[in-house]
């Protein structure tokens, strides 16, 4: 994680931020909505972002933008603009080394328009799976916004990699909506929230203006990435939502060129995008990292005894509880773990890799020789999944 040092002294910031009220909002802005067709950097749209936290600010709220756009940011610089963007990761890596300090001049340009702070924080996974990490990003975050300072979140790609990464920024920001305790989260996108078809198929789709519950039903109507350009589309902002909910934050899902789209989010304007509401019950972190943000490697099968013992909350996951084993994956890989009637009711984390669980798949620990642990997933790395 980086922070670069504030372009003003700790008193001045400190004097900006003092009295400021522990409400706090993420805003998420894609890809999509920062970039033109050939993948550029729109600064234009970054300008509009700046007066939206401006006004923000203005109305007593804590503002974390979480922002996409460093490859965009790059491409011009690397001389490959005009639709020439490369499509290997390593390259698109370097092209992300390159636009990260471009990037986030013009959100200290645009910011600085409005007598705010940027601060850059570049994240990793490993920060909300490794608890000291995790802490000592909360403490950092809520230094500076403390300070009046505008954090400006990236995952850090230019180190990323397909074994560990977030995926997309909009998984990251309901992530970072929780390590502050937001009470919004606002996804920024290319449409004006949740439609009920695909409008370029269905000229009579229409806004789902409230879920309560994101299902499979939902999930379905959302489909795939939305634009070549992103990463994410409507089914990562969906995912992202639900992973929010869990952690108590309410989310809208809204169009990044609609006017005034951040206070009307704040302010639960009719209209403004899709609402998704929070769940009363949170869960910590950790556990909505293993429940939304880890793909599954695998899955194990358990009789209705293991289900029950599962559910209860206070029970780890013994072999013998096991009857099938399915995929091929490693000690610390996330596997879904399935009842008897074949639904997926809880995920965890391994204790050990697929060829040692089917070893050990419906023996006791008497069975399994001396000093033998008969576990497979303990329970503080289990998720029942709602």
């Amino acid at each position: 994680m980086s922070v670069p040092v504030a372009r003003t002294t700790t008193a001045t910031a400190e004097r900006t931020g003092a009295n400021l009220p522990h409400r706090t909002v993420v805003v998420k802005i894609g890809t999509s909505s920062l970039t033109a067709e050939d993948g550029t950097l729109r600064p234009e749209a970054v300008r509009k972002l700046a007066g939206e936290v401006h006004r923000a600010r203005s109305e007593r709220w804590r503002v974390v933008v979480v922002t996409s756009g460093a490859i965009g940011a790059g491409l011009p610089a690397m001389g490959m603009g005009g639709g020439h963007r490369p499509r290997d990761a390593v390259t698109l890596q370097a092209v992300a080394a390159v636009g990260q300090s471009r990037l986030m001049q013009h959100y200290d340009e645009a910011l600085a328009a409005h007598d705010l702070v940027a601060g850059q924080v570049l994240l990793a996974p490993l920060d909300f799976m490794v608890r000291q990490q995790y802490l000592h990003a909360r403490r950092t975050l809520d230094r500076l916004l403390q300070l009046g300072v505008v954090p400006v979140v990236n995952e850090n790609d230019v180190i990323a990699d397909d074994e560990i990464r977030f995926g997309d920024n909009d998984r990251l920001a309901a992530l970072v909506a929780h390590l502050v305790n937001a009470e919004v989260l606002v996804l920024l996108t290319d449409t004006p929230g949740v439609l009920t078809g695909d409008p370029r198929l269905d000229a009579d789709a229409s806004l789902i203006e409230e879920i309560r519950e994101v299902d499979e039903a939902l999930e379905a109507v959302a489909g795939g990435p939305g634009t070549d350009r992103g990463s994410g589309g409507m089914a990562s902002k969906l995912a992202a939502a639900k992973l929010a909910a869990w952690s108590g934050v309410r989310t809208v899902i809204a169009a990044a060129d609609r006017p005034g789209v951040l206070a009307d989010a704040l302010h639960g304007a009719a209209g403004v995008g899709t609402v998704v509401m929070p769940h009363d019950r949170r869960l910590p972190a950790r556990k909505l990292w293993i429940a939304f943000a880890v793909g599954a490697a695998g899955r194990l099968v358990v009789d209705a005894g293991a289900q029950r013992a599962l559910c209860s909350g206070q029970a780890s996951l013994l072999a013998a509880g096991v009857r099938e084993v399915e995929g091929d994956f490693d000690a610390d890989d996330a596997v879904e773990v399935v009842g008897p009637d074949g639904a997926v009711f809880a995920k965890g984390l391994m204790r050990v890799g697929a060829e040692e669980a089917r070893r050990m798949a419906g023996r006791r620990s008497s069975d399994l020789g001396d000093g033998a642990t008969a576990w497979l997933i303990h329970r503080d790395e289990l998720v029942v999944l709602p």
